[in-house]
């Protein structure tokens, strides 16, 4: 079972490579962070607002946060532009922080019902199961992200929480 500390490590964990990731993407053009590098979401650009459009519906699913529009397969086009995707990258990490400081070890051991998109139906689960599935899937998908990135000859930061600033 996953603790309170835990969901507070792994969001400034999240924040830390949400910024890597989003300068070193940032040092590009837009059409290289555009062009289709065989990932499951094809770009940069496109597996960033995945990532950020999961992040949304999982906070609105936790907290009264605003869910995003769409579902999963127009999940790539939450932004077309990227300053408007970095500006809600940092928003919505500044609110995953906000809301871990305020989980508690007594609020993981609860289960969460939703109706999940993807199944079509309503689910329900440990909220310790799906606080660990948030940060997967970010990880996840921001390691296809750093493998694009590192292609291209950009430079993020390294991804291994030991080396995380501030430990």
């Amino acid at each position: 079972m996953i603790t309170s500390d835990y969901i507070q490590l792994m969001a400034r964990y999240n924040r830390w490579q949400n910024e890597s990731l989003y300068a070193a993407a940032g040092a590009l053009n837009d059409e290289a962070r555009r062009e289709n590098r065989g990932a499951f979401f094809r770009s940069v650009h496109e597996t960033l607002c995945h990532v950020l459009w999961a992040d949304k519906i999982w906070m609105s699913r936790f907290t009264d946060y605003p869910a995003p529009v769409g579902g999963i397969p127009s999940s790539t086009a939450l932004h077309v532009d990227w300053a408007p995707l970095c500006d809600d990258r940092r928003t919505t990490d500044e609110a995953i922080l906000d809301w871990a400081a305020g989980v508690t070890d007594d609020h993981v051991k609860e289960d969460l019902t939703w109706f999940s998109g993807a199944a079509g139906c309503d689910l329900s689960r440990p909220k310790w199961l799906l606080f660990t599935h948030f940060f997967n899937h970010q990880t996840h998908h921001r390691g296809q992200v750093h493998a694009m990135l590192t292609s291209v000859g950009a430079k993020p930061d390294d991804t291994d929480i030991p080396f995380m600033p501030g430990l």
